[in-house]
Order: structure tokens, then sequence, then C-alpha cells
């Protein structure tokens, strides 16, 4: 039986190039998404032996995507695929519950030996991404040093992606009152009064790219 796969990435000339990576590899690809919600989604419909997940994705970004499939399907295994290499987001990745993380900017074969190790059960770092990174995580050092919770995180990613109260409210299911809330509670916290203010920080945290 082959390995089913839900591949995520908001670029779709990139999905299309992975999918094909993969299918020659006889791996199926059971599931495509373009944003972080649509991942999760796929994921609880249809119960892959792996989601593959961009780090940045609209709604929301792959390391929380990640942290909601290990809790909703915890026997997928989750791998991301990134640009960033600082110790902060690789150890924010492991310790969401990823299992691999590939550099983008690798050879397309660093991606199927990632898959045959987490699905052996292993952890598969890039080679590009140095032993102080693993060393970090053994060590405990903190992940992302930021006070959110993770759905202070995903209105905040919101926030500075353009989207209005009302949207925010939509995407999360929630009402105007309670969106506007968290966006409050947010400025609060960061001592953030303006948009401009938010998506800087956003940009400076990782949640969206400049």
């Amino acid at each position: 039986m082959p390995t089913r796969v839900v591949l995520a990435d908001d670029h779709q000339i990139v999905r299309q190039g992975v999918k094909a990576l993969l299918q020659r590899e006889r791996l199926e690809i059971v599931g495509e998404a373009g944003d972080g919600v649509m991942a999760i989604q796929m994921v609880k419909e249809r119960y892959p032996d792996v989601a593959v997940l961009d780090f940045g994705m609209p709604l929301m970004n792959g390391i929380d995507a990640a942290r909601e499939v290990s809790r909703l399907a915890p026997s997928t295994r989750t791998l991301l695929l990134t640009m960033h290499t600082d110790d902060e987001y690789v150890v924010a990745a492991l310790r969401a519950g990823i299992r691999g993380i590939v550099q983008k900017s690798q050879a397309a074969d660093d991606l199927i030996r990632a898959i045959r190790e987490v699905l052996a059960g292993g952890i598969y770092l890039s080679s590009s991404l140095c032993s102080s990174v693993v060393q970090a995580y053994l060590d405990g050092r903190e992940a992302i040093s930021e006070p959110h919770t993770p759905r202070e995180r995903q209105v905040l990613q919101l926030v500075a992606e353009g989207k209005t109260t009302k949207q925010i409210g939509k995407i999360l299911g929630v009402g105007v009152k309670t969106a506007d809330s968290h966006r409050s509670h947010i400025m609060d916290k960061l001592d953030i009064h303006d948009t401009a203010g938010l998506v800087r920080y956003a940009i400076r945290k990782g949640f969206i790219q400049a």
C-alpha cells in the first residue's frame, strides 16, 4: 500500500513540482492545500501517513498547522519545508511535533529521504541545518520568544495579511466582537497600537514574509 501524503504550499507551481517528485517515488498525494487552515481540514478528512507543510502559508503558518495536525491526527507525521534556518524556528518546529525539516534550497532527494526517515520513526533535518540546532533542542533552549497562544498567533498572522475583523471572525468561526477582542489583547500584550506596527512585528517574527 503506497504512502499517503497531504501536500500544502501556497505556491501552486512549487506544489506541482513537489507532487511530481513524490509521485515519481510512488507516493500517493491524497490532498493538496494552499493555506494552513485547508491543510488541517485535508488531514482531518483523509488521515494521511505524512503531511508536508510549507512554513510560510496564508491563514496559518506551517508550524501552527503542524501543531493542530499532531493534536487531531497523532499518527500523521508532519514535515516542514522552509527557508528559515535560524535555531529558534527549527526548535519551535520540533516542539510543535514536526518530525522532519527540509530547507527549500536543498536537492529534491532530501525531501524523499526526510519522508522515509519520519515514516521509520526518526527525525530528519537537512544537512544545511547545523548540529548546533540539534544541540539547542536537546539543551531545552527556548523556541520563538513571543507570548501568544496559538489562537492569538493565528489572529496576528491574519491581521498582518490585511484581513478585516469581520473576515478574521469568519475564518476562525467566531463573532466579530470575539475577533476584535483577540486583536485588542494582542496589541495590549505587545504595547503596539496600530496595524502597521503589528505587521512589522509579524514580519520580524516570521509569521508573514515582507
